[in-house]
């Protein structure tokens, strides 16, 4: 695929997938030009992991992961303060292959599109049957169970939107959901997307 420019915000321990919504509050400046630009460019940019030992490099460029998620500004609010409310709409998988020069505060890179592969197998609808149900009894036991979970749940369109979802929303270990996002076989995406669904009941189970 053809390669983008995009501009990055670094976070730690989150995870943007595809096919879901991220809701962030821009407080510091360089992040607040960074909004402001792309507001009157294509609306795009990339949420990316921070590596561990990013505390000392913080305010400067510390290292990121290479497999991001990317998408696009569908909502924002500026506020009196000259802060931003956003609402992103995550589009695809990136992989960075160079930071680029610039004379911005916040950071450019040249990326890599990364095509999902195997979304068309025939095992996939039993795997995303396998993956409404831990969710379903996960929200159980945590209480939260109802119909309209449930009817959330059979409404998402395709196995590859199914796993992100839940990816994103339920999983809560930050590298689980990172070897998610840079997996890019959906059928082995789903895989261990249930393994570590059922990890995770068991350990609320054990905890009751």
């Amino acid at each position: 695929m053809k390669p983008v420019y995009l501009p990055i915000f670094p976070l730690p321990d989150l995870t943007f997938f595809p096919h879901t919504l991220l809701r962030l509050h821009i407080f510091e400046a360089r992040y607040r030009a960074m909004i402001t630009d792309c507001l009157v460019r294509d609306r795009r940019l990339a949420v990316v992991g921070l590596r561990p030992g990013y505390e000392a490099a913080y305010a400067g460029k510390p290292p990121v992961y290479a497999v991001a998620g990317a998408g696009s500004i569908v909502r924002c609010e500026r506020l009196a303060t000259g802060r931003f409310n956003i609402l992103l709409k995550g589009e695809r998988r990136i992989r960075i292959e160079r930071e680029v020069p610039t004379d911005t505060l916040y950071r450019m890179v040249v990326a890599t599109p990364l095509a999902e592969v195997g979304a068309d197998r025939p095992g996939l609808p039993a795997l995303a049957r396998t993956v409404r149900e831990r969710c379903l009894q996960i929200l159980e036991v945590l209480g939260r169970s109802s119909s309209e979970m449930r009817e959330s749940l059979e409404a998402v369109g395709s196995p590859a939107a199914l796993g992100d979802q839940v990816a994103s929303g339920v999983i809560p270990d930050a590298a689980v959901r990172r070897g998610l996002l840079e997996e890019l076989d959906v059928e082995r995406r789903l895989e261990r997307l249930t393994a570590a669904l059922d990890d995770l009941l068991k350990q609320l189970t054990r905890g009751r």
